[in-house]
């Protein structure tokens, strides 16, 4: 069940309140990461404090216990509700820090899918280097060592050329 800030008001210290008041709605969000966690022992000892508290209280009414001392504070009377105001201002500070370590853990979950799809697209696109006349890069053809017959351009076809003369000239004669 949830109480009132103005009632957690009247059953806290200006310093409990103030620690209490950081935990509400728009003022937890501003608080860093490190201060929530710094908060959740505090708040810890101070509602297992008020839960002790409140236990003696009650075995004192039942008579199972004596009197701790002669004088307890104020806030003794209201022991079981000023736990419960801690216990939820915990509650808060533990959902928030859950919420704030899933928020890391989603970004930084699609930061890494992210970075997965690039290199996923860029192999799909692979540029191989040139094979080159080196060793173990399978089989290649080797260069020939034997000296290269450059032939000019006027001697190409000659031969051709030649049989064809020949055929005109028989042709002339009508030899056949």
């Amino acid at each position: 069940m949830s109480v009132p800030c103005k009632f957690e008001r009247s059953l806290l210290s200006h310093e409990e309140h103030e620690t209490i008041r950081l935990t509400h709605h728009p003022a937890i969000y501003d608080v860093e990461v490190a201060d929530l966690e710094a908060m959740r022992p505090r708040l810890r000892k101070m509602r297992d404090k008020e839960r002790t508290l409140g236990r003696h209280k009650r075995r004192e009414g039942r008579g199972k216990a004596e009197a701790r001392g002669t004088s307890f504070p104020g806030t003794a009377e209201h022991a079981s509700k000023r736990k419960q105001v801690f216990a939820a201002a915990l509650k808060r500070v533990n959902t928030e820090l859950r919420r704030l370590h899933n928020l890391a853990t989603r970004t930084a979950h699609v930061e890494a899918a992210r970075k997965a799809l690039a290199l996923h697209r860029a192999a799909n696109f692979i540029t191989y280097p040139p094979a080159g006349a080196t060793a173990d890069e399978g089989m290649v053809p080797k260069a020939s060592k034997r000296r290269r017959k450059i032939v000019a351009g006027a001697k190409i076809g000659r031969v051709s050329q030649a049989t064809k003369v020949a055929q005109a000239v028989r042709d002339a004669r009508g030899v056949g």
